[in-house]
Protein backbone atom coordinates (compact mmCIF):
# COMPACT_ATOMS: atom_id res chain seq x y z
CA UNK A 1 0.00 0.00 0.00
CA UNK A 2 1.23 3.50 -0.80
CA UNK A 3 -0.15 6.95 -0.02
CA UNK A 4 0.44 10.43 -1.49
CA UNK A 5 2.57 12.50 0.86
CA UNK A 6 3.21 16.25 0.74
CA UNK A 7 5.33 18.63 2.76
CA UNK A 8 3.88 22.13 3.02
CA UNK A 9 5.21 25.27 4.69
CA UNK A 10 2.23 26.92 6.39
CA UNK A 11 1.60 30.51 7.49
CA UNK A 12 4.09 31.80 4.94
CA UNK A 13 4.27 32.69 1.26
CA UNK A 14 7.92 31.58 0.93
CA UNK A 15 9.48 28.12 1.02
CA UNK A 16 11.55 27.31 4.13
CA UNK A 17 9.66 29.76 6.33
CA UNK A 18 6.57 29.33 8.46
CA UNK A 19 5.84 25.88 9.84
CA UNK A 20 6.43 22.70 7.81
CA UNK A 21 3.76 20.00 8.00
CA UNK A 22 3.50 16.63 6.30
CA UNK A 23 0.11 15.81 4.79
CA UNK A 24 -0.70 12.15 4.13
CA UNK A 25 -3.76 11.34 1.98
CA UNK A 26 -5.44 8.08 2.99
CA UNK A 27 -8.16 6.04 1.30
CA UNK A 28 -9.75 5.13 4.64
CA UNK A 29 -8.98 5.36 8.37
CA UNK A 30 -5.88 3.44 9.46
CA UNK A 31 -4.28 2.21 12.69
CA UNK A 32 -3.28 5.14 14.95
CA UNK A 33 -0.08 3.35 15.92
CA UNK A 34 0.94 3.35 12.24
CA UNK A 35 0.15 7.07 11.98
CA UNK A 36 2.31 7.74 15.02
CA UNK A 37 5.18 5.81 13.45
CA UNK A 38 4.85 7.81 10.24
CA UNK A 39 4.86 11.08 12.20
CA UNK A 40 8.01 9.99 14.02
CA UNK A 41 9.59 9.20 10.64
CA UNK A 42 8.61 12.61 9.22
CA UNK A 43 10.04 14.28 12.36
CA UNK A 44 8.10 17.51 11.80
CA UNK A 45 6.11 19.34 14.44
CA UNK A 46 2.94 17.78 12.97
CA UNK A 47 1.93 15.26 10.36
CA UNK A 48 -1.70 15.41 9.20
CA UNK A 49 -3.65 12.36 8.05
CA UNK A 50 -6.73 12.87 5.87
CA UNK A 51 -9.33 10.17 5.19
CA UNK A 52 -12.42 10.91 3.06
CA UNK A 53 -15.84 11.02 4.72
CA UNK A 54 -19.31 11.58 3.30
CA UNK A 55 -19.23 15.27 4.22
CA UNK A 56 -15.56 16.18 4.12
CA UNK A 57 -12.47 14.52 5.55
CA UNK A 58 -11.51 12.95 8.81
CA UNK A 59 -8.37 14.73 10.03
CA UNK A 60 -5.92 13.70 12.74
CA UNK A 61 -2.63 15.31 13.74
CA UNK A 62 0.47 13.70 15.25
CA UNK A 63 3.73 15.17 16.52
CA UNK A 64 6.75 12.83 16.48
CA UNK A 65 5.68 11.54 19.91
CA UNK A 66 1.93 12.16 20.44
CA UNK A 67 -1.46 12.78 18.87
CA UNK A 68 -2.80 16.31 19.48
CA UNK A 69 -6.39 17.53 19.73
CA UNK A 70 -6.01 20.77 17.73
CA UNK A 71 -3.48 21.98 15.17
CA UNK A 72 -3.72 25.04 12.96
CA UNK A 73 -0.76 24.93 10.61
CA UNK A 74 -1.27 21.28 9.56
CA UNK A 75 -4.97 22.01 8.93
CA UNK A 76 -4.01 24.94 6.73
CA UNK A 77 -1.51 22.68 4.95
CA UNK A 78 -4.18 19.99 4.48
CA UNK A 79 -6.64 22.43 2.92
CA UNK A 80 -3.91 23.78 0.67
CA UNK A 81 -3.12 20.25 -0.60
CA UNK A 82 -6.79 19.44 -1.27
CA UNK A 83 -7.17 22.54 -3.46
CA UNK A 84 -3.76 22.21 -5.10
CA UNK A 85 -4.41 18.58 -6.12
CA UNK A 86 -7.95 19.44 -7.30
CA UNK A 87 -9.54 17.08 -4.80
CA UNK A 88 -11.61 20.15 -3.95
CA UNK A 89 -12.90 22.75 -6.39
CA UNK A 90 -11.24 26.18 -6.00
CA UNK A 91 -14.38 27.71 -4.48
CA UNK A 92 -15.35 24.70 -2.33
CA UNK A 93 -15.19 24.78 1.46
CA UNK A 94 -12.81 22.29 3.06
CA UNK A 95 -14.54 20.43 5.91
CA UNK A 96 -12.52 18.52 8.50
CA UNK A 97 -13.93 16.25 11.21
CA UNK A 98 -11.51 16.25 14.13
CA UNK A 99 -11.14 15.67 17.86
CA UNK A 100 -12.02 19.37 18.22
CA UNK A 101 -15.21 19.07 16.19
CA UNK A 102 -15.88 20.34 12.68
CA UNK A 103 -13.22 22.72 11.35
CA UNK A 104 -13.56 24.46 8.01
CA UNK A 105 -11.31 26.32 5.60
CA UNK A 106 -12.05 28.64 2.67
CA UNK A 107 -9.89 30.30 0.05
CA UNK A 108 -9.68 34.06 -0.07
CA UNK A 109 -7.73 36.35 -2.40
CA UNK A 110 -5.16 36.92 0.35
CA UNK A 111 -4.83 33.28 1.44
CA UNK A 112 -6.65 30.58 3.39
CA UNK A 113 -8.99 31.21 6.33
CA UNK A 114 -9.53 28.58 9.02
CA UNK A 115 -12.61 28.59 11.28
CA UNK A 116 -11.44 27.31 14.69
CA UNK A 117 -12.87 27.21 18.21
CA UNK A 118 -11.84 29.81 20.78
CA UNK A 119 -9.65 28.31 23.50
CA UNK A 120 -9.59 31.14 26.09
CA UNK A 121 -7.22 31.27 29.02
CA UNK A 122 -7.89 32.17 32.63
CA UNK A 123 -5.42 33.53 35.22
CA UNK A 124 -3.49 30.71 36.83
CA UNK A 125 -0.68 30.07 39.26
CA UNK A 126 2.46 28.93 37.53
CA UNK A 127 3.28 25.31 38.35
CA UNK A 128 6.53 24.77 40.26
CA UNK A 129 9.62 25.50 38.18
CA UNK A 130 7.73 26.73 35.08
CA UNK A 131 9.08 30.29 35.19
CA UNK A 132 12.57 29.03 36.02
CA UNK A 133 12.43 26.59 33.10
CA UNK A 134 11.38 29.44 30.82
CA UNK A 135 14.16 31.67 32.14
CA UNK A 136 11.80 34.48 33.16
CA UNK A 137 11.41 36.09 36.57
CA UNK A 138 7.86 37.37 36.33
CA UNK A 139 4.96 37.99 34.00
CA UNK A 140 1.25 37.36 33.74
CA UNK A 141 0.45 33.62 33.82
CA UNK A 142 -2.74 32.05 32.49
CA UNK A 143 -3.77 28.69 31.14
CA UNK A 144 -6.38 26.98 28.99
CA UNK A 145 -7.16 23.30 28.50
CA UNK A 146 -3.96 22.76 26.52
CA UNK A 147 -1.24 25.21 27.49
CA UNK A 148 0.12 27.81 29.87
CA UNK A 149 0.40 31.39 28.66
CA UNK A 150 3.04 33.84 29.90
CA UNK A 151 2.68 37.51 28.93
CA UNK A 152 5.86 39.57 29.14
CA UNK A 153 6.37 43.33 29.08
CA UNK A 154 8.31 43.58 25.82
CA UNK A 155 8.77 41.99 22.42
CA UNK A 156 12.50 41.82 23.07
CA UNK A 157 11.89 39.67 26.16
CA UNK A 158 9.85 37.22 24.05
CA UNK A 159 12.50 37.05 21.35
CA UNK A 160 15.32 36.48 23.83
CA UNK A 161 13.77 33.57 25.74
CA UNK A 162 15.93 30.45 25.89
CA UNK A 163 13.97 27.75 27.75
CA UNK A 164 15.45 24.78 29.53
CA UNK A 165 13.72 22.11 27.45
CA UNK A 166 14.70 19.29 29.79
CA UNK A 167 12.95 20.98 32.72
CA UNK A 168 9.94 21.89 30.57
CA UNK A 169 9.66 18.30 29.39
CA UNK A 170 9.35 17.14 32.99
CA UNK A 171 6.22 19.28 33.56
CA UNK A 172 2.81 17.73 32.85
CA UNK A 173 1.74 20.26 30.23
CA UNK A 174 1.36 20.28 26.45
CA UNK A 175 3.10 23.58 25.90
CA UNK A 176 3.84 27.18 26.85
CA UNK A 177 2.79 30.25 24.88
CA UNK A 178 4.91 33.38 25.47
CA UNK A 179 3.59 36.68 24.17
CA UNK A 180 3.96 40.47 24.28
CA UNK A 181 2.60 43.47 22.47
CA UNK A 182 4.48 44.13 19.23
CA UNK A 183 6.92 47.00 19.09
CA UNK A 184 6.59 47.33 15.29
CA UNK A 185 3.48 48.94 13.74
CA UNK A 186 2.76 46.16 11.22
CA UNK A 187 1.95 43.64 13.99
CA UNK A 188 -0.32 43.80 17.01
CA UNK A 189 1.41 41.15 19.11
CA UNK A 190 4.20 38.61 18.95
CA UNK A 191 4.48 35.14 20.41
CA UNK A 192 6.53 31.96 20.62
CA UNK A 193 5.39 28.44 21.48
CA UNK A 194 7.32 25.65 23.20
CA UNK A 195 6.04 22.07 23.58
CA UNK A 196 8.88 19.65 24.40
CA UNK A 197 6.37 17.50 26.32
CA UNK A 198 4.89 16.38 22.97
CA UNK A 199 8.15 16.25 21.06
CA UNK A 200 8.35 19.84 19.73
CA UNK A 201 10.91 22.05 21.45
CA UNK A 202 9.83 25.20 19.60
CA UNK A 203 6.97 25.23 17.12
CA UNK A 204 7.60 27.64 14.23
CA UNK A 205 3.92 28.67 13.76
CA UNK A 206 1.07 27.56 16.01
CA UNK A 207 -2.53 28.08 14.95
CA UNK A 208 -3.97 26.49 18.09
CA UNK A 209 -2.01 28.92 20.29
CA UNK A 210 -3.73 31.80 18.49
CA UNK A 211 -7.11 30.37 19.50
CA UNK A 212 -5.97 31.49 22.96
CA UNK A 213 -3.99 34.58 21.96
CA UNK A 214 -6.88 36.08 19.97
CA UNK A 215 -9.27 36.48 22.92
CA UNK A 216 -6.36 37.33 25.25
CA UNK A 217 -5.34 40.35 23.16
CA UNK A 218 -8.95 41.22 22.35
CA UNK A 219 -9.44 41.99 26.04
CA UNK A 220 -6.26 44.05 26.26
CA UNK A 221 -6.27 45.93 22.95
CA UNK A 222 -10.02 46.43 22.61
CA UNK A 223 -10.38 45.12 19.08
CA UNK A 224 -11.25 41.89 17.27
CA UNK A 225 -8.84 41.70 14.33
CA UNK A 226 -5.06 41.31 14.55
CA UNK A 227 -1.94 40.70 12.55
CA UNK A 228 0.31 38.49 14.68
CA UNK A 229 3.92 37.47 14.30
CA UNK A 230 5.30 34.22 15.69
CA UNK A 231 8.92 35.07 16.38
CA UNK A 232 10.43 31.63 15.89
CA UNK A 233 13.68 31.29 13.92
CA UNK A 234 11.64 30.57 10.76
CA UNK A 235 9.09 33.31 11.47
CA UNK A 236 5.39 33.31 10.60
CA UNK A 237 2.60 35.82 10.03
CA UNK A 238 -0.88 34.83 11.22
CA UNK A 239 -4.05 36.84 10.70
CA UNK A 240 -6.45 36.51 13.65
CA UNK A 241 -10.11 37.56 13.91
CA UNK A 242 -12.16 36.78 17.02
CA UNK A 243 -15.82 36.15 16.24
CA UNK A 244 -17.77 35.12 19.32
CA UNK A 245 -16.71 31.62 20.31
CA UNK A 246 -14.75 31.14 17.07
CA UNK A 247 -11.38 32.39 15.84
CA UNK A 248 -10.69 32.93 12.15
CA UNK A 249 -7.02 32.26 11.38
CA UNK A 250 -5.61 33.44 8.07
CA UNK A 251 -2.42 32.57 6.28
CA UNK A 252 -0.74 31.29 3.15
CA UNK A 253 0.97 28.01 2.34
CA UNK A 254 3.63 26.71 -0.06
CA UNK A 255 4.20 23.10 -1.14
CA UNK A 256 7.90 22.21 -0.91
CA UNK A 257 7.81 18.49 -1.78
CA UNK A 258 5.53 15.81 -3.23
CA UNK A 259 6.07 12.10 -2.88
CA UNK A 260 4.71 8.73 -1.91
CA UNK A 261 4.71 6.88 1.38
CA UNK A 262 5.60 3.30 0.47
CA UNK A 263 4.65 1.29 3.56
Amino acid sequence: MSYPLYQVDAFTDRPFHGNPAAVCLLDAPVDPEWMQQVAAEMNLSETAFLAPKEDGYGLRWFTPTAEVALCGHATLASAHVLWETQRLAPDAEARFWTRSGLLTAVRRAEGIELDFPVRPQVPAEAPPHLLEAMGVQNGYVGRNEYDYLIALDSEQAVRQIEPDFGRLRALSIRGVIVTARSETPEYDFVSRFFAPGVGVNEDPATGSAHCCLGPFWQERLGKDTFTAYQASPRGATIKVRVRGDRVILGGQAVTVSRGELCC
